[in-house]
């Protein structure tokens, strides 16, 4: 009898309901029927094929398009005790094999699989010998020809409804457009499938955006310091030599920044990724090749050096902050040089004409979204399609009105002076002519007795920039890549130049105050509970170093503040902290159980009482399993209590692990050979084929650190 999703969702994940449109998803997958399902990023949209594959028979393939994608959902989904495995180009043959075997002997509930693999006749022969639950395209969006993540073999997936008619699929994504959306549908055949579209709204994190006043840098650095200092955040350059200069800036800082780019060796970048994911507090600066499939989610801030191409762009790369939907904030300096840099490129690209059309009204959006002075979440909603009635009050503009002014005059000045300088000239030379610089070039073309020279005194240079940069966003103004950047008119200016239009502009804020409702708790407790809130996360590092996880992966820090709000004195009252599984009850209940005991208050035992009565009762002769019966303890907590009798000398290893003498001599050489990384158990766990359990291999640990 399959289980129902709801029994799924509790006990195997640990959730108590579903959000969005999650519960009528997971029903359409279940009955066999086809679904296209717009979710924004931290919205769940794993659980909506995760669910369907354990009710259905057989297993589900999942395509998804980059390797760290699918070993981190995989490692989660087995972390709950979920069948699941990834066929990549990170496995060698044998294990290749091995992934190959377990899907034709029905040993797997999920399978993730890239499409170029998925499109091998070899593989979809194996698919048409296997028992298959369903299929799920993820990230879907990457069949858009015009989209910024564009992976052509998504276009050839309609293959697998033409091969496997009556196998229901699913197409997710959280960055589609309305024209994304049709070429989603049209492209993967699913013209039969129900659309289900949920908010794209992530009301947790908070956007803002600055103006660059010539020190990016240090704006960068005061942002952190005042506001994510110690907090893991992604700091997004456009340029390799960039993100070098940033990451070595921070560093030299006190921060822990780490670089990623294409140009690096992918053992440097794999290293550098492996200890974003599963560190604390580590700075990534980094290309946009980085970020994508990254599942971790206590980012709690993203912060782009320069402008993003488009607001997809924009809204997955700010998406990657914040998924565990605890507060973030995406924080964006930009200035003049992004808006010709990226037009210049958009011109060099080998694109064709159309696609060049779509590139730049994209980020004429975008664009056009740095400049506003009303709500930010309204506009950057409002491009999805998705009216938002009331301003969010958790953006900048919200929170710090804009200041505008009546711009009219000088923009008919700026304006004048590019049209009479012959639409030749950059920036800075018509900023130079407007305010009256006594300089050769200017006079060797004659312009200093132009009507325009000298007339703009009523601004400076950086004022006259921030105007020049509002009249590009505006369209009133295009850059000539061909001609060096210089700056041309363009057919909307006509009615600013003759009067007919007032032209209100942002007031730029040189030094952006951080208001308090900008500086965010770090801890998201109370001061009286930090303790308690930190105890838990070293609980959660030491099990994360012994298993070889990401943090997130034991418990997501949402998970934690449950724990800290309500205390959990029972495997009962922890089973109802959301995010608590049955597998992951058991694995790692206890310890956290233990941690939360010793804060619990005068009428509880602490920690160091527990293990005291543990060890008692031991020296009294009652075995581990007799201990934990009577203690209402798993028999990994007793003997972690033992180990800790070892490590003071209280008890000695002979008397608590009952192995031969050579075996604990063989698991102790296999700990000291990992050097510095003897913390890790699992490595031994695994190479002693899961013989010996973690509980005595922490005993054995504990005797060699004694030694």
């Amino acid at each position: 009898m399959p289980q129902s999703a709801v029994n799924i969702l509790r006990h195997v994940f640990g959730y108590e309901d579903f959000r969005f449109h999650q519960a009528d998803i997971i029903d359409q997958l279940a009955q066999g029927r086809d679904v296209v399902a717009l979710m924004p990023t931290g919205g769940g949209k794993s659980l909506c094929y995760q669910i369907p594959a354990l009710m259905r028979p057989g297993v589900a393939i999942i395509v998804s398009p980059l390797i760290a994608l699918m070993q981190d959902q995989v490692s989660a989904l087995l972390q709950n005790g979920v069948k699941a495995a990834y066929l990549n180009s990170s496995l060698d043959g044998e294990q290749a094999a091995q992934v190959e075997q377990q899907l034709l002997s029905a040993e797997l509930d999920l399978l993730y699989v890239a499409p170029e693999r998925l499109l091998t006749e070899r593989f979809l022969d194996l698919l048409s010998r296997s028992q298959l639950a369903l299929f799920a395209i993820d990230e879907a969006h990457c069949v858009s020809q015009w989209g910024h993540d564009f992976r052509p073999e998504y276009i050839q997936l309609s293959i697998l409804h033409e091969r496997f008619p009556d196998i229901p699929r699913i197409a997710l994504t959280a960055t589609a457009d309305a024209t994304t959306q049709k070429e989603i549908i049209q492209r993967l055949g699913l013209q039969q499938a129900k659309v289900f579209i949920s908010s794209f709204d992530r009301p947790n994190i908070c956007y803002r955006i600055t103006q660059n006043s010539g020190n990016a840098r240090d704006e960068l650095l005061r942002f952190i310091r005042n506001e994510h200092q110690g907090d893991a955040g992604i700091v997004y350059c456009l340029s390799r030599k960039r993100v070098e200069q940033i990451a070595e800036y921070l560093s030299s800082k006190g921060m822990q920044a780490l670089p990623y780019h294409a140009g690096l060796s992918a053992s440097v970048r794999q290293q550098n990724q492996q200890r974003f994911i599963n560190e604390d507090g580590i700075i990534m600066v980094a290309t946009i090749a980085f970020g994508m499939g990254i599942d971790k989610p206590d980012v709690r801030f993203v912060a782009h050096l320069n402008l993003p191409k488009s607001l997809e762009a924009y809204y997955q790369e700010t998406g990657r902050a914040g998924r565990d939907g605890l507060p973030a904030t995406a924080w964006m300096n930009y200035g003049l040089q992004d808006v010709i840099m990226l037009q210049q490129m958009m011109q060099n690209s080998e694109s064709d004409e159309q696609h060049k059309r779509v590139e730049r009204s994209k980020l004429d959006a975008m664009l056009g979204f740095c400049e506003i002075t009303d709500c930010r979440r309204q506009a950057l909603l409002e491009y999805f399609g998705e009216p938002l009635p009331q301003p969010c009050g958790n953006c900048d503009t919200c929170m710090e009105p804009v200041e505008t002014w009546d711009a009219t005059r000088a923009a008919q000045k700026a304006l004048s002076c590019v049209h009479r300088t012959g639409q030749r000239f950059g920036v800075n030379y018509l900023i130079d002519v407007l305010t009256g610089k006594d300089m050769d070039r200017i006079r060797q073309f004659g312009h200093d007795k132009l009507s325009v020279f000298g007339i703009g005194d009523e601004l400076n240079n950086k004022q006259w920039r921030t105007l020049f940069r509002q009249l590009i966003a505006r369209n009133l103004l295009s850059v000539d890549v061909e001609g060096h950047g210089s700056l041309r008119l363009s057919e909307a200016c006509r009615p600013v130049l003759r009067g007919e239009q007032t032209l209100m502009l942002r007031k730029d804020i040189l030094k952006q105050k951080t208001t308090a409702k900008q500086r965010k708790s770090k801890t998201f407790v109370s001061d009286n509970d930090v303790p308690l809130w930190e105890a838990l996360r070293e609980c959660r590092m030491r099990l994360a170093k012994e298993n070889q996880l990401p943090p997130y992966q034991i418990f997501h820090d949402a998970t934690l503040m449950a724990m800290v709000e309500n205390q959990p004195q029972t495997h009962e009252q922890m089973r109802r902290i959301s995010g608590v599984g049955d597998h992951k009850l058991e694995l790692y209940g206890d310890d956290f159980l233990s941690v939360i005991q010793e804060y619990a208050g005068q009428h509880k035992p602490s920690a160091t009482e527990t293990v005291a009565e543990t060890i008692q009762l031991f020296k009294v002769g009652m075995s581990v399993e007799a201990i934990a019966a009577q203690r209402n303890l798993t028999a990994t907590t007793i003997y972690g209590h033992l180990s800790k009798g070892i490590e003071t000398d209280e008890l000695e290893l002979a008397d608590v692990v009952a192995l031969e003498p050579e075996k604990i001599n063989r698991i102790q050489d296999m700990l000291l050979e990992q050097g510095e990384d003897a913390v890790k158990l699992k490595p031994v766990f695994d190479a002693l084929d899961k013989e010996v359990e973690y509980g005595v291999l922490r005993c054995i640990r504990a005797a060699l650190i004694r030694a």
